[in-house]
C-alpha cells in the first residue's frame, strides 16, 4: 500500500516543507534545538545529495544556520508529485524572501523516500535558482 494512500503526494510534500521549514526558521526564538526539528522530519541515518553535495543530519542542521538568518519567509509551490509505495518524486519551486526583501525563486527536481512516519530517509535533488522575482536572473 502506498504511504501517500490518504493524502496526496503534492499536499504531502507542500504540509511537510511549510511545517518544517516554520519550525527550523523559528526554533531559536522559542529556545528549541534545530537538531530536534531536524529528527522529527528525518529518518535516523538519512542522507540527503543536493546538486552533488552529500548532506547528513549534522551537514543539514549546518546548513539551516545560515538560512535562518537570511530568509525572512519562504513558500514551496509543487508543481507535479507522483508517488510510489515509499517513493516519491515532485518538481516544485521554493519561493523564499531575504530578510533584506529580496525575492528568489529555486527549481527544485526531487526523488525521495519516506518511512512509516512520513520522515524523510532519502532525497536525491537537482536544483536551479529562477532569478529573483524582481526579474534579474
Amino acid at each position: 500500500m502506498s504511504r501517500f494512500a490518504d493524502t496526496p503526494p503534492d499536499r504531502f510534500l507542500e504540509d511537510f516543507y511549510a511545517s518544517f521549514h516554520e519550525e527550523a526558521l523559528s526554533c531559536d526564538a522559542d529556545g528549541g534545538d534545530v537538531g530536534a526539528v531536524v529528527d522529527r522530519y528525518f529518518s535516523p541515518g538519512f542522507v540527503q545529495i543536493s546538486d552533488g553535495i552529500v548532506i547528513d543530519r549534522e551537514k543539514l542542521i549546518a546548513h539551516l544556520r545560515p538560512v535562518r538568518k537570511m530568509v525572512e519567509s519562504g513558500h514551496y509551490e509543487v508543481l507535479e508529485a507522483l508517488a510510489d509505495g515509499d517513493r516519491l518524486a515532485a518538481r516544485m519551486v521554493i519561493r523564499a524572501v531575504t530578510r533584506k526583501g529580496r525575492k528568489i525563486d529555486t527549481e527544485v527536481h526531487l526523488f525521495g523516500t519516506v518511512d512509516d512516519q512520513g520522515r524523510f530517509r532519502r532525497l536525491d535533488q537537482i536544483t536551479r535558482t529562477l532569478g529573483d522575482a524582481q526579474g534579474s536572473p
